[in-house]
C-alpha cells in the first residue's frame, strides 16, 4: 500500500486484510476453563464490545481455570486523523560522534545523568538498555557517551535517596523507568520523586524524564516530568533530548 497524507475530514479505520476493513485483533483472559462454553463466552464478550463477525482464533489454558483468547472481529469505529492531537517530544537527532562533540563544546563540561527504577519497581531491563554502555540494537547507551557522566543506579531505588543524589551530584538529568503495576503504583512512585526534588529545592535544575512500556509524553507531563519516552525509545533519543534540555536551561537554543 502506498502511504499518503490524510486530508481533513477523512476517517481513519483499522486495517486488517485490506484498507478500511475495520478488522482488529483482541486478546484477553477469562477466569474459566477452556472449552466450548468458554469459546462462546469470549465471542459474546467481543460482541458486547461492539465487534461484528467475531472469530475466536486461539483458545489456550493460561492457568488452572483460566483461559487465554485471541479474537478477531470487525469494528465500525473510526477517527478523523487530522483532528487527533497529542503532545510529543520533538528533538533533532545528531549522531553519536556529532552529539558528543557538540555537547562538550556548547556545555563546556560533562552532563551528569542519573538513572534508576524507583520505589518498588524491580524491572531494570528498560533503564539498562538506555543507560548501560552497550545500549541495545546497535544504539549505544548513555554511559558510552563522552559528553555524559552517567550512572545507572539499578532497581528499587527509594525516591528520597535518588532525589538526594541528584542534589549531591548536581545532576543535570534524572531518568526514571517504571513498569505498570497494580492500582497505578507506578504513578505514585513517579510523583514521589518529583515531590522529593521540589522539597530539596532542586527540581528546576534537573531535567526529569520518565520511561516505561505504558509511559508516553502526555502521562509523564501530567506526573510532573519534563518528558516521557515509551516503547521503542532508543538511547540516542534520550541522549539528544537531554543535551537539548541542558542547553535550554543555559539559555542556549539547541541548533
Amino acid at each position: 500500500m502506498i502511504a499518503r497524507d490524510w486530508q481533513p475530514g477523512e476517517l481513519l479505520r483499522p486495517y486488517g486484510d485490506r484498507r478500511d476493513d475495520g478488522v482488529v485483533q483482541l486478546s484477553f483472559v477469562l477466569p474459566v476453563p477452556a472449552g466450548e462454553r468458554a469459546r462462546e463466552a469470549a465471542k459474546e464478550l467481543a460482541h458486547k464490545m461492539g465487534l461484528e463477525e467475531v472469530h475466536v482464533a486461539a483458545m489456550e489454558p493460561a492457568a488452572e481455570r483460566y483461559t487465554f483468547f485471541v479474537v478477531y472481529g470487525r469494528t465500525a469505529a473510526a477517527v478523523d486523523w487530522s483532528r487527533v492531537q497529542a503532545p510529543e517530544v520533538v528533538a533533532r537527532k545528531k549522531g553519536f560522534d556529532e552529539l558528543n562533540a557538540y555537547a562538550l563544546r556548547e556545555v563546556g563540561r560533562r552532563i551528569v545523568v542519573l538513572g534508576a527504577c524507583t520505589g518498588s519497581d524491580a524491572h531494570a531491563v528498560g533503564i539498562d538498555a538506555i543507560m548501560n554502555m552497550k545500549g541495545y540494537a546497535g544504539d549505544y547507551g548513555l554511559e558510552r557517551y563522552a559528553c555524559f557522566e552517567a550512572a545507572n543506579l539499578g532497581s528499587q531505588v527509594e525516591n528520597a535517596a535518588l532525589a538526594r543524589l541528584c542534589a549531591e551530584r548536581r545532576a543535570d538529568a534524572v531518568l526514571v523507568s517504571q513498569v505498570v503495576t497494580q492500582r497505578d503504583v507506578h504513578k505514585d512512585n513517579a510523583r514521589q520523586l518529583i515531590d522529593e526534588l521540589e522539597r530539596l529545592g532542586v527540581r528546576g535544575a534537573v531535567t526529569a524524564i520518565l520511561g516505561g512500556p505504558r509511559i508516553d509524553h502526555r502521562l509523564a507531563v501530567e506526573l510532573g516530568y519534563d518528558a516521557g519516552f515509551g516503547p521503542g525509545t532508543r538511547p540516542s533519543d534520550v541522549a539528544n533530548y537531554v543535551v537539548g534540555a541542558v542547553l535550554r536551561r543555559m539559555g542556549k537554543e539547541p541548533r
